[in-house]
């Protein structure tokens, strides 16, 4: 496996905010991360591919994943090493490998799907579709909602980690978060 795509080791508890897209997992990052006082990594893919588009008016591409895993990875370890405790993770490399294989027929780069075999998270909050679908640059599957979901439910499941569901207002997953990341704390 790449080097790359590891994690550095650190005392810090990392969480995955992990779903599809539109479904909170930047607001809750940010404000999970204001309410213990640390950091939180945001999604490299959305730079990566804002800046591609402005550049080239393409979009996501197979030769796009690995650097969009880079870069993510980067992100995450360099966060790590200054996080207060805990580091929320606004993605992860399994979000990468569940939209390649939803956007290119089952495929994704074997770095990847190799990274994460061996890359942890001390526990996923899955974020539900119950909140209104924004459009943006890079949203494009507001009628797959479901589908999707049911992709980022499967990947946890078939990887038996440990995951608990969100759903509600802002406030409301906020809550439910603060009461599950006390219970780890």
């Amino acid at each position: 496996m790449e080097k790359n795509l590891t994690q550095d080791p650190t005392n810090c508890l990392k969480i995955a905010l992990f779903g599809p897209e539109s479904t909170g997992k930047t607001t809750l990052a940010k404000a999970l991360a204001a309410h213990y006082s640390t950091l939180w990594v945001p999604e490299y893919a959305r730079e990566y591919l804002e800046e591609k588009w402005h550049k080239t008016a393409q979009i996501c591409a197979p030769e796009d994943i690995y650097p969009i895993a880079l870069g993510q990875m980067k992100l995450e370890n360099e966060a790590a090493q200054q996080a207060n405790k805990l580091l929320f993770c606004d993605t992860t490399l399994l979000s990468t490998q569940v939209y390649s294989e939803a956007y290119f027929e089952g495929w994704c780069d074997e770095r990847i799907v190799q990274a994460n075999d061996k890359n942890q998270y001390d526990i996923y909050f899955l974020t539900d579709i119950d909140v209104p679908w924004e459009k943006d640059l890079l949203r494009d599957r507001p009628h797959q909602r479901e589908e999707m979901f049911a992709r980022f439910k499967s990947a946890l499941m078939q990887r038996n980690l440990t995951f608990v569901s969100l759903s509600g207002t802002t406030e409301t997953r906020l809550k439910q978060a603060v009461g599950h990341l006390s219970q780890l704390l």
